[in-house]
């Protein structure tokens, strides 16, 4: 593979990892290889890139994952010849990766529903936009290429409604609020996301539900689609999401992983061009966490 520098000044191992889908400590072990080559010439990982450098390296093998129908439990929430919308539970994968092979929510699509858009291949069939293995909450799934390029025109423009349920931790300060703070790879931690100057613009707002002293109970808004979004954005004002393992602390509240829920979802039918609106109650174990705080006020 080849890319060509585009801003110059900083180390070679860092700049390959940022421009390429290799990680920091794998770009490393190339560039100690000799596999990692600067206009031709193996260089050393300290060596600072300049504006305009080629650099080749190699690309990643990708593990082919194989996709197979599994009667999972699936709520189908809606369904027509377009579309569907799918509350998924905590605790799954939306699709298979080379650490999920099964038991995610395309291995119960496949089986529940035959027939999937094929945009993105057959890694993705139907998947219009995700949401973390451990956040809970409203999908929508696209049946046909048409309805899924419609769909993800939507999303692009930032016009379907995307409404998330949280508790976070601490007492905000304000009952109402927007989160402007580009977010994209962390530096330090090439597996997390962070608030960076080099990242996409992201905007979240919150509104706050319910007050517990410890710990707040939110509305948040998404205008952007960022990854782990909500989840940085909240860590990033000091109010991480309760039981969020990689942005929040480790005292928390007991649960199953973060405290998100993904409650209210709307977006303009593809085919017809209705506005449609759906909403999914608050899993058992959020409810439980909620009334627990309550009762202790």
């Amino acid at each position: 593979m080849e890319l060509i520098i585009k801003t110059g000044g900083v180390r070679l191992d860092k700049a390959l990892a940022e421009e390429s889908n290799l990680s920091r400590s794998v770009a490393n072990e190339q560039i100690k290889a000799g596999q990692v080559f600067v206009n031709g010439q193996a260089k050393k990982a300290k060596y600072v890139v300049q504006t305009g450098d080629r650099i080749t390296y190699q690309e990643l093998l990708v593990e082919e994952v194989a996709y197979v129908p599994e009667n999972i439990p699936l709520e189908i929430v809606y369904q027509d010849q377009d579309i569907a919308v799918i509350n998924k539970p905590q605790g799954m994968v939306v699709h298979p990766s080379a650490g999920h092979a099964s038991g995610t929510l395309v291995n119960a699509l496949l089986y529940h529903i035959k027939d999937l858009s094929g945009i993105n291949g057959v890694l993705r069939p139907g998947i219009v936009h995700r949401i973390d293995k451990d956040t809970s909450g409203l999908l929508m799934i696209a049946k046909n290429d048409a309805a899924h390029l419609a769909l993800a025109q939507e999303l692009k423009e930032q016009k379907s409604l995307r409404k998330y349920i949280a508790l976070v931790h601490g007492n905000l300060p304000k009952d109402r609020g927007i989160i402007e703070a580009p977010i994209g790879r962390s530096e330090k931690d090439r597996k997390k996301q962070a608030v960076t100057a080099k990242g996409k613009p992201a905007v979240t707002r919150f509104q706050v539900l319910e007050r517990f002293g410890a710990y707040t109970l939110v509305e948040l808004t998404l205008e952007t689609g960022r990854t782990h979004q909500i989840r940085v954005h909240m860590a990033y004002i000091g109010h991480p999401v309760a039981g969020d393992p990689a942005y929040g602390p480790k005292k928390t509240l007991a649960g199953k992983g973060q405290f998100l829920h993904a409650q209210t979802l709307g977006f303009t039918h593809p085919r017809t061009g209705e506005i449609m609106t759906f909403s999914a109650p608050l899993p058992a174990i959020f409810e439980e966490r909620l009334s627990e705080l309550k009762n202790k006020r």
